[in-house]
């Protein structure tokens, strides 16, 4: 309690930077309050070693292509008592000819700063909204040495954040889970698997503002990860060039050869063990303006598919009424196995090996692990990001070697430049924003993230409350299911009664739901085995059990089939086929003639009818639906 007050007093916000671009020094901190370094004044320009990226988190790579940009950003503790520091950039360009004082080393036709709040506490959106309204005035005043408004914001800032509490829905301003699901559609339930995996997920697109909205959204519907759960998402090394380590002299060699202890993640023999490193000086060709030398795959054994593309579920599924659905808590034997993505198989899953990735040995309960994470009763939120398991929700073309680094055990991070996205052998999945596509190389990964049949039965419920409650939730602002926070408790269900299965002496059964490989490699997580290793007396009010688990009926094998010819490169060539074949099916009937071809033409409905039925699952019911049915 004393840290935490200690923290309070000091105010939320640590630094108010501007950011600019020098054409020959590149991306330069211009501006500081208080100064980044004691002792130095407020346009020094001086950066703490642990902080080297930060101009080009705050001005990120390809931003000259757009007006005005946002990003939020993780830096790492400067020292031992600091957790993760949260940065919000509002990033906007300028003619030159525009400025009122034009300063000697503006010779290019526009001008590009970022105005960056660096704060102890994780208000993305609430940071953002004051920051762009100051951001605006400064760049109004066409004179960047005007600096006093910026001196302002950071009182203002300190002043009216201070006390703010981590709780309620000021921490959610600005990421829909909404417009998430709406874009993704049931594959939101993957990449909350993914990362409950501890998975290397990249996510890219552009503007980087649409990124680490994308990025921080997903995030959000684990309960309790973004008010208490990235404290020590970002605790990295900074990697130094080997210019710098040849060309500054001997106290340069000593700051490298003697890092502090904050400098470094703290990591177990097993982790280090398990990580490999391969590097080859070798350029990727072509390469873009200011890229350095990156790593190259070794060479491996590409699988018979080597990715899969997920695509997302027509919005028709959710036209058909009828279906059944809604949370139900009948205990009916689970579902044993989980499907590969690529074919319809009704026979259970095929038991697999997973290689343990995390810390702590070969399986066994470790007692006594603590996640260093502010938890709730029920052990929330899960310590994902810790011990080497990073969030940076963008990461600058100079932070690459982070993907490789043999102390980065994992991470969930945002990328924008195309290099990055080159790079797959160092991801587990990419995850492309603008086609809402998850690209996974390896089938093994895959088959554990396939979704059962009670994950589809969630997902489809879930995608029917958000289409179908958009009046409410738009035009009055009064409803509830479909909304934001609904979609939030959602999830917290779900992952409350996953957590609730795995203590259930009938667990075996009860996970079967949740997919069986998806289960095993989960519980070697480290998340999971910290979680596991304590007790959480409420999570003896949670009913174990899928929400949706029950009695699977016509309409499921339904749901399955349309989810494995819609989602897979499989069944996008048969749909493709069946739509060639019907066309050139038209066109002869048309040429036989009248009569032939008006029966060719119905032979043709007939085919596209009962490929649109397959292709479209139930509609799942409201729970007072589902258990009519059910009576």
């Amino acid at each position: 309690m004393e840290s935490h007050d200690k923290e309070d007093a000091k105010g939320p916000v640590l630094h108010i930077v501007v950011v600019g671009f020098h054409h020959k020094k590149g991306c330069q901190v211009e501006f500081s309050y208080p100064p980044l370094l004691p002792d130095e004044s407020h346009d020094s320009g001086g950066l703490p070693e642990q902080w080297k990226y930060l101009p080009f988190l705050a001005l990120p790579d390809g931003a000259h292509n757009y007006q005005e940009d946002t990003v939020y950003f993780h830096l790492p503790p400067l020292s031992g008592e600091m957790k993760c520091v949260y940065g919000v950039s509002c990033y906007r360009q300028i003619e030159a000819k525009a400025l009122k004082v034009r300063q000697a080393d503006v010779t290019r036709e526009t001008v590009q700063k970022s105005v960056c709040v660096l704060s102890r506490v994780p208000l993305y959106g609430l940071l953002q909204a004051k920051l762009q309204l100051i951001t605006h005035a400064y760049f109004e005043e066409k004179d960047f040495s005007q600096i006093d408004i910026l001196k302002e914001l950071y009182e203002h800032m300190n002043g009216s954040l201070r006390g703010s509490t981590l709780e309620g829905s000021q921490v959610y301003l600005g990421l829909s889970p909404r417009d998430l699901i709406l874009h993704f559609r049931h594959k939101v339930l993957i990449l909350f698997k993914l990362i409950l995996l501890e998975k290397k997920v990249l996510f890219y697109v552009s503007p980087v503002n649409r990124l680490v909205g994308a990025l921080m959204t997903v995030l959000s519907l684990f309960p309790g990860m973004i008010e208490h759960g990235l404290a020590d998402s970002s605790h990295y090394r900074p990697k130094s060039s080997v210019s710098e380590e040849l060309g500054s002299g001997e106290e340069t060699i000593t700051a490298i050869t003697t890092p502090t202890a904050e400098e470094f993640v703290s990591v177990s023999a097993t982790d280090i063990a398990n990580a490999t490193l391969e590097l080859v000086g070798e350029e990727v060709s072509p390469p873009e303006a200011g890229d350095r030398h990156l790593l190259k795959p070794p060479p491996r054994p590409s699988p018979e598919s080597s990715e899969s593309d997920w695509e997302t579920l027509d919005p028709s599924v959710l036209e058909e009424a009828g279906g059944e659905g809604g949370p139900r808590r009948e205990q009916a034997g689970g579902e044993k196995g989980a499907d590969l993505p690529e074919t319809f198989d009704p026979e259970p899953g095929i038991p697999i090996t997973v290689q343990p990735q995390s810390a702590g040995g070969q399986g066994g309960v470790i007692q006594g692990l603590v996640s260093g994470l502010e938890e709730d009763q029920y052990g929330l939120p899960l310590a994902v990001f810790t011990k080497g398991y990073l969030c940076l929700p963008y990461m600058a073309l100079q932070q690459h070697h982070l993907l490789s680094d043999v102390t980065v055990r994992g991470f969930v991070a945002g990328a924008t430049n195309i290099l990055f996205r080159q790079q797959r052998h160092l991801s587990d999945a990419i995850v492309d924003v603008e086609e809402a596509r998850i690209q996974i190389q390896d089938p093994e990964l895959r088959r554990l993230l396939a979704l059962t049949t009670a994950d589809l039965r969630f997902a489809d419920y879930l995608l029917k409350h958000v289409t179908e409650n958009r009046e409410d939730v738009f035009l009055d602002g009064t409803g509830w299911e479909g909304g934001d926070e609904w979609i939030r408790a959602q999830f917290t269900l779900y992952l409350h009664t996953l957590l609730s299965s795995a203590l259930h002496q009938d667990s075996e059964r009860l996970l079967g739901d949740y997919g069986a490989p998806f289960t095993m490699a989960w519980k070697i997580t480290h998340n999971y085995r910290v979680w596991q290793s304590n007790r959480h007396h409420a999570m003896t009010e949670i009913t174990p059990g899928h929400p949706f688990q029950g009695q699977y009926s016509v309409a499921d094998v339904k749901l399955r089939l349309s989810h494995s010819v819609q989602n897979s490169e499989r069944g996008k060539k048969i749909g493709d086929a069946m739509v060639t074949t019907s066309r050139s099916v038209v066109q002869t009937g048309k040429a036989v003639g009248q009569s032939v071809g008006g029966a060719l033409t119905s032979a043709k409905s007939a085919m596209s009818s009962w490929f649109s039925t397959l292709a479209q699952p139930a509609a799942v019911a409201s729970p007072a639906e589902g258990s009519r049915q059910e009576e």
